[in-house]
């Protein structure tokens, strides 16, 4: 598949429907705490994915579920877990922006266990993307909403290592993309459930609201999403397939601006034309790179 084929447009897709689903997810925890709604919402969308294994001839059993446990735990229960605690205190366009920071730090990860090292003009944008993340968290004014930040922050971060577990996984011995997606979320539900229930959060209120909206998340962006955001990884190169996800935090700040009128403060809208200028000079290069790059070398 070349670079303008499938992969790419499925990752346009994926940016229109992870954005708005940030909309979806705030109204979500009107009727639910931050791990109960995560945990429906993975649990629910890896079951969708279960059922499709014997449907189209795959075996229901786990491939490696060592990898997978692993896998799980960071990309289903860090991430989700953690990015919808970041949405209950924090705005929709300023959690998603520093949870779509995620490029920066995979390209970073991708060096020590891909062998996919930055170059050149990339060290410009690491630097302008760590500027933009201290003007947005401001720790030195130690504010309520630094927490927030924070926990979105480390979001990201979860993400990105958990999208280099994917690449490193498939450069070891090549594993069913449908398979990898349906246990890593199902492995990655139950840290969230147990969370869910010790820890003091309210119980979830089965609105007719909340339903709907568990429904569209669980199949829409968790299932389908992470179905085709492992394809994506499968075919793009680590950096240039996280740097692609550009358009998600835009869609993100432009649904709530129209649809929950947050408004971000300067200081914000600075931060976040810093990480824009970034990304957007990382995936210039990333592109490059991808015209040029040989097979990446997997770092033991």
């Amino acid at each position: 598949m070349k670079l303008k084929g499938l992969p790419l447009l499925a990752l346009i897709v994926l940016s229109f429907v992870w954005g708005y689903s940030w909309i979806l997810n705030k109204l979500a925890l009107l009727d639910a705490g931050p791990f109960g709604f995560a945990a429906a919402r993975v649990l629910l969308g890896g079951l969708c994915l279960l059922l499709c294994l014997p449907l189209t001839g795959r075996s229901v059993k786990p491939p490696r579920p060592r990898e997978l446990i692993v896998l799980g735990l960071v990309q289903t229960s860090g991430f989700v877990g953690l990015s919808m605690w970041a949405l209950v205190e924090g705005g929709v366009g300023r959690t998603a922006i520093l949870v779509f920071t995620m490029p920066f730090w995979m390209l970073l990860f991708a060096w020590p266990m891909l062998g996919e090292r930055p170059r050149g003009a990339q060290w410009i944008g690491v630097a302008l993307a760590a500027a933009g993340l201290l003007v947005i968290l401001q720790p030195w004014h130690m504010s309520g909403s630094v927490f927030s930040k924070v926990l979105a922050v480390v979001s990201g971060a979860a993400w990105a290592l958990g999208s280099v577990m994917v690449k490193r996984i498939q450069y070891r011995a090549p594993m069913d993309l449908l398979g990898l997606t349906t246990w890593q979320m199902l492995f990655g539900a139950v840290p969230l459930l147990l969370v869910h229930w010790l820890s003091p959060e309210h119980a979830i209120v089965w609105s007719d609201r909340f339903i709907v909206i568990l429904v569209l998340s669980a199949v829409a962006s968790t299932a389908l999403g992470w179905l085709i955001w492992i394809y994506v990884l499968k075919h793009l190169p680590a950096g240039l397939a996280g740097l692609g996800t550009l358009a998600i935090p835009v869609v993100a700040i432009v649904s709530s601006t129209l649809q929950l009128g947050e408004r971000l403060h300067r200081d914000e809208i600075a931060g976040i034309v810093l990480i824009g200028v970034a990304l957007l000079v990382l995936a210039m290069r990333g592109v490059i790179a991808h015209r040029e790059t040989v097979a990446p070398v997997v770092v033991e």
